[in-house]
């Protein structure tokens, strides 16, 4: 059967919204990164059959960002671009869709990942006045127009402005982790700890040159100053963290602005071909697409448990446990919700309840998970972070010899995605 495997990956610098990339476009993003891996892999432009890219922030002039991002990144015209959006792992699904390419002989060479700029993010008027516009349209001469003018009124210019909330259920994601945190009663105090623990282990593969692996510098004009690692990572004192005041449910909640991720812009892409187009081309691929699933549960209990769902799904679907990965890669939205998941994956009860399993899934071994760094540090660009960590995994797998590696996400709504990836051999 023919084999996907992954050849590398990078991404921008992640960078908190509102900071130097406030004057870009998410298309820009993803050129950035897209540049990136051709510089990265020498990989032919030309080559290319097929780009993917997620986001979740759409500019209406850029619908189709994916093809904006290639063609200025230097991707020709004639190979086909699109653009999927699934949530928090809108590149997962990105990815996953050029997998299926490649397996389906409509490609043999995939750019895929994702992008956002949240400091894009559209300002809407508010229905109302989309509607006294939509009908401005169709004004004659200047009677039509001054009766327009006329009435306007000043509510009619109080903005629409977008809200990271559930439309099914209107509970904003936070206040739906501080319930799933309360459930699962997981503290106040251990997730400022879990978050510590990111911005720790950030700072460290900083510090390593762990994370400068996985980063194409960036540089703006007009002084073209270089940008070359993250701003969002922070090492402070426990301390600090646990004086922080409640950020969703006041005053009782236990998700603060330091234990939950924060707004980020970025892009990151992987380079994906069939085993035997690598080995035709002499390239060496970092590990194979083992196997991977989506997931979908209740929107009112269970929002943010995706993985937990996922991870089962996809361990059963691969005949392998989770004490066989070495390398495991969680989504840190919330480190409540990371909690929350590691109790549920560990729960009999659980299990047995919502799995269909006997057991429960396992132990996360905390000396494999994210050891170097996660989404509370590094950041989290909606349309981004899948690609992050199939690259972060896949590195992982080559340095540290490990056999198999496992990511997993939640998403809005009730989504989850799992994947595993298998170092490939030396």
């Amino acid at each position: 059967m023919k084999k996907v495997v992954v050849i590398d990956g990078t991404r921008t610098p992640f960078l908190k919204s509102g900071t130097e990339y406030m004057d870009l476009l998410s298309y820009q993003l993803g050129q950035f990164a897209i540049s990136g891996l051709l510089k990265k892999t020498g990989i032919d432009p030309k080559s290319v059959d097929r780009v993917i890219l997620g986001t979740v922030i759409s500019n209406v002039k850029t619908s189709n960002v994916a093809r904006e991002a290639a063609l200025t990144a230097g991707i020709p015209y004639t190979t086909p671009c699109s653009t999927v959006t699934q949530a928090c792992i809108s590149a997962n699904q990105a990815i996953s869709s050029g997998v299926e390419q490649i397996l389906a002989g409509q490609a043999d060479i995939v750019i895929a990942g994702g992008t956002d700029c949240t400091s894009d993010a559209p300002i809407l008027f508010n229905k109302p006045m989309r509607k006294k516009l939509f009908n401005a349209q169709k004004l004659k001469g200047f009677g039509d127009t001054l009766k327009f003018v006329t009435s306007l009124r000043l509510k009619d210019f109080v903005p629409d402005a977008p809200a990271i909330a559930e439309y099914t259920t209107g509970k904003t994601m936070g206040v739906d982790c501080d319930i799933l945190a309360a459930k699962y009663s997981v503290a106040r105090e251990d997730q400022d700890k879990f978050a510590l623990r990111s911005h720790t282990l950030a700072q460290k593969a900083i510090d390593d040159g762990i994370l400068a692996q996985e980063i194409t510098e960036v540089a703006l004009p007009p002084k073209f100053a270089t940008i070359k690692q993250d701003n969002g990572i922070r090492v402070g004192k426990y301390e600090k963290l646990a004086s922080l005041k409640p950020a969703f449910v006041k005053p009782h909640g236990t998700l603060t602005a330091a234990n939950s991720s924060f707004l980020t812009d970025g892009a990151a892409v992987v380079l994906l071909m069939s085993e035997d187009k690598a080995k035709e081309l002499g390239l060496k691929p970092k590990a194979y697409i083992h196997n991977y699933t989506f997931t979908g549960s209740d929107l009112k209990e269970e929002l943010l448990l995706g993985p937990t769902y996922a991870i089962s799904k996809v361990l059963k679907r691969a005949n392998l446990e989770l004490k066989d990965m070495d390398v495991v890669e969680l989504h840190e939205a919330f480190a409540g919700q990371v909690l929350a998941n590691i109790k549920c994956l560990a729960s009999d009860e659980f299990a047995k309840e919502k799995l269909g399993r006997d057991k429960a899934v396992g132990e996360v071994n905390m000396d494999k998970l994210n050891i170097h760094g996660g989404s509370l540090a590094i950041g989290h660009p909606f349309g981004a972070t899948g690609a992050r960590l199939v690259t972060t995994v896949a590195n992982r797998l080559q340095r540290e010899n490990g056999k198999y590696g496992l990511l997993a996400a939640c998403a809005a709504g009730a989504h989850g995605h799992a994947m595993i990836l298998e170092r490939y051999p030396n």
